[in-house]
């Protein structure tokens, strides 16, 4: 495989070699070897403003580092790797992206007073994902001087086993014309790396200003080569500043303090080619930088080919089909989909199985907080892989696995492919007892954004089962035998290769069928709640279910965190929220059983799933408070209800577990209507207004709107106003108006903020808490291409 940067004078773009197509594309025409070429190579470094990598543990990064140059105090402060919150943005993201063929990026630093535009393409042929081309752009913004000097260093790294040089001959002065790198591996085999010049004349350089730019003209790239360990290469921000410093020295030394050369000229790397696994390429400009029109053409048709796509699988339904929301749209999903990565790494993993862990006293929270800190319990595990979409580039650039199910539904519709392919991942991390870490910390970059509390998993600890949500839209559209249209995308075939031969995706669901079943039977075994001990009435003895995890202020198990539970913790609690989610995850594997033939397992569990419903009412509904609410054990020993009106009340309502006749929907839809207690102008508040909890302590579930659940409850919503029954006009109108609600504040807040954010204000509508927060935020999306029901909208499957 060959493959080849350019880098035009850090208008950077990279650029493919013209290989011959031959008996490679005939190979390649089995759907999944040529899907994986398709998903080999991505910005699969999500935490970096730009970063490419391929989907091979220990290969080769290359990455972009930049800065405006003007000042000796802010340079450090100013240098751009990482996506950070606050780091003097005003929006950046993707906006047009499709994994399998690249995109347009932009990042609006105001900061360095430029905006930077990244584009990535990727061209089949051969092996190994084919060739693939960056290009960069940068764009003075207005308040930026005449000369506005900007630093860009662009690295290659290889780590692991293999080879990466520097071909050309070294020059003291730096380098003219291309910089081509040459490499090899065993799982890239040989490929070259070029990056090359921009337009001629159109990208002006710092002109001689100082005696020390004759021994270093900036008109040239300077090239300085690195042997680094594999375990620093994820540091790179910090290596120039590192090597800049030897070059810092000599030149004050030389030239003294008074008369030193401009911040520009001094804040540069060393020419220095030679061997190393790691090579900078620094590039110095005035003004704008644009690169050369080799790939504009690929360019072109990449966005071409999302646009055309997007209006098919995704287009906006009134009210939201008009021009201005267009761009909102396309944005929001392809950040959803660019923050697609790849990680490798070892995680932190307690398996002392500890007594206290099974939670089984009063107190227990105490007891655990002990043995937590217990030494020798907590142990590296892996090397393992993941390859998923992250919740935030800047805040959470890890792996979570309650959020994974909500990223995947709009994902389902543009690419099932891919969408089965991050469910497989995950379900490879399962360890063999069924369970799953709730958050993948793989490796020493992902922990180093995380604080030492939260890294350890404990195999003891669940998350909700969100992932079952895809397997019910694959069955959902394999047995609704939709035709597939015809495309002119030519991955469509790829893409959709599940739906367009249902046998493809049972062969798919035979395959993790057998951990499917570990997973949910170890969630049975784990999460269990008590009802003998408790003499409570139930249709079932056994279906009761609660939370690990718990502690009097959270259960972050519960993906709720701080949302308020029983006081004190009980181990004789059942959590509403839990038992609801059992139901939804026992549907989907009636629904699996049955589509693979696993009869005795369907039956098996239809009979858990009637006695969870059943429970559900008999557990937790509460006829006074007329609502569902958790129970706990109060100081007479009885089983009692905690009733807290928020999300927790409605959870059966939103996995889809209450019939269109159910008596208990009047109340639910009381309740989520209620300006005083769940509605709010912005979408659904997590906890009533009339809560005495409601925006306390922490006050991250107590009180704001999270665009996840208010995506289920306007799901619940729609199948509602569509199934004959008393509350058919009632919903359609509730689903009207929260669809509508949604949609225009996470619209409004992007267009004046620049970012789409974790959760919104329920008084003000503002975003708050993390900033490009573009995971289940990303369900606007879903949310806009739902029909508009009161003007005779279409209805399809709406998963």
């Amino acid at each position: 495989m060959i493959q080849l940067w350019r880098l035009p004078a850090l208008a950077i773009y990279l650029c493919w070699l013209r290989l011959a197509l031959g008996e490679d594309q005939v190979i390649l025409a089995d759907n999944a070897k040529l899907s994986n070429e398709t998903l080999l190579w991505g910005p699969y470094r999500p935490n970096l403003y730009f970063g490419v990598r391929p989907r091979i543990p220990k290969s080769l990064t290359t990455e972009l580092l930049w800065a405006k140059t003007d000042s000796f105090t802010e340079v450090q402060n100013n240098f751009r790797h990482t996506c950070e919150q606050h780091e003097g943005m005003a929006g950046y993201g993707w906006d047009e992206y499709d994994v399998r063929l690249g995109g347009r990026q932009t990042i609006h630093d105001a900061g360095n007073m430029i905006d930077v535009t990244t584009e990535f393409v990727k061209v089949p042929g051969g092996s190994h994902g084919g060739s693939w081309g960056v290009r960069i752009k940068g764009t003075p913004r207005e308040n930026a001087p005449e000369h506005l000097v900007t630093s860009m260093i662009f690295y290659a790294a290889m780590e692991g086993f293999g080879s990466l040089q520097v071909a050309n001959e070294p020059d003291d002065l730096g380098l003219e014309g291309t910089v081509k790198m040459e490499g090899s591996s065993e799982g890239l085999g040989d490929f070259v790396l070029e990056v090359t010049e921009g337009p001629d004349g159109k990208n002006g350089h710092p002109g001689p200003t100082h005696k020390s730019y004759a021994s270093k003209p900036l008109d040239r790239t300077i090239v300085s080569s690195l042997q680094v360990e594999d375990k620093d290469i994820w540091q790179a921000k910090a290596l120039p500043f590192q090597h800049m410093k030897t070059e810092i020295d000599e030149m004050i030394a030389l030239y003294g303090n008074e008369n030193a050369p401009p911040p520009w000229q001094i804040f540069t790397i060393a020419n220095n080619i030679r061997e190393g696994n790691m090579h900078f390429v620094q590039k110095v400009f005035d003004g704008a930088f644009e690169a050369a029109e080799v790939i504009s053409g690929a360019i072109k048709s990449a966005t071409k080919s999302f646009s055309e796509r997007f209006s098919k699988v995704l287009a906006p339904k009134a009210p939201f089909d008009k021009p201005k929301y267009r761009a909102f749209a396309h944005s929001m999903f392809s950040n959803l989909i660019g923050g697609i990565g790849y990680f490798y790494g070892d995680a932190i993993v307690d398996r002392s199985y500890a007594p206290e862990y099974e939670e089984e006293n009063e107190g227990f929270w105490e007891e655990t907080a002990e043995a937590r800190q217990r030494q020798g319990a907590v142990k590296l595990e892996g090397p393992a892989e993941l390859y998923t979409s992250i919740p935030s580039r800047p805040f959470f650039p890890r792996g979570f696995l309650w959020d994974e199910g909500f990223h995947l539904i709009p994902v389902a519709d543009w690419d099932m492919d891919l969408t089965l392919d991050i469910v497989k991942s995950w379900f490879n991390l399962m360890d063999e007892d069924g369970w799953i870490g709730r958050e993948q910390i793989l490796g020493q970059e992902a922990r180093s954004k995380v604080p030492p509390e939260f890294q350890v998993q404990y195999p003891h600890y669940a998350n909700p089962p969100t992932l079952f949500l895809i397997f019910d839209s694959l069955i959902d559209k394999i047995q609704n035998e939709a035709p597939v249209e015809e495309s002119t995308d030519p991955l469509e075939s790829i893409r959709s290769a599940h739906l367009r031969n249902p046998e493809n995706a049972k062969d798919y669901l035979r395959m993790l069928y057998p951990l499917l079943k570990r997973h949910y039977f170890w969630f049975r075994k784990t999460q269990w709640g008590d009802i003998k001990s408790y003499d409570r009435e139930a249709f079932s003895t056994k279906e009761a279910y609660r939370w690990r995890g718990r502690t009097p202020t959270h259960v972050l198990t519960s993906g709720l965190d701080d949302y308020p539970r029983p006081q004190p913790p009980h181990p004789g609690e059942l959590h509403t929220d839990l038992i609801s989610w059992m139901g939804m995850m026992t549907r989907s594997m009636r629904r699996i059983a049955e589509t693979i033939g696993e009869t005795d397992d369907a039956k098996e569990y239809q009979g858990y799933e009637t006695a969870i419903v059943r429970n559900i009412d008999d557990l937790h509904w509460d006829q006074k408070a007329q609502t569902y609410c958790d129970a706990t054990i109060d100081d007479y020993e009885e089983s009692v209800h905690v009733c807290h009106k928020g999300y927790i009340s409605i959870f059966p309502f939103l996995t889809g577990l209450l019939p269109a006749d159910s008596p208990r929907l009047g109340a639910i839809l009381d309740l989520i209507s209620d300006p005083e207690e769940m509605w709010s102008p912005y979408g659904l508040r997590s906890l009533s207004k009339s809560s005495p909890n409601y925006g306390t302590g922490e006050n991250y579930w107590r009180s704001p709107v999270w665009i996840n659940i208010n995506y289920l409850a306007v799901k619940a919503l729609l199948d509602l106003s569509q199934s004959p029954g008393p509350h058919q006009q009632r919903a359609s109108k509730l689903y009207t108006s929260l669809r509508t609600n949604l949609v225009e504040n996470v619209f409004r807040e992007w267009e004046r903020t620049g970012f789409a954010w974790e959760q919104y204000n329920p008084e003000t509508g503002e975003g708050q808490r993390t900033q490009h927060f573009t995971g289940w935020t990303s369900l606007v999306v879903k949310l806009m291409a739902m029909p508009d029901i009161l003007r005779g909208g279409k209805i399809r499957d709406e998963l």
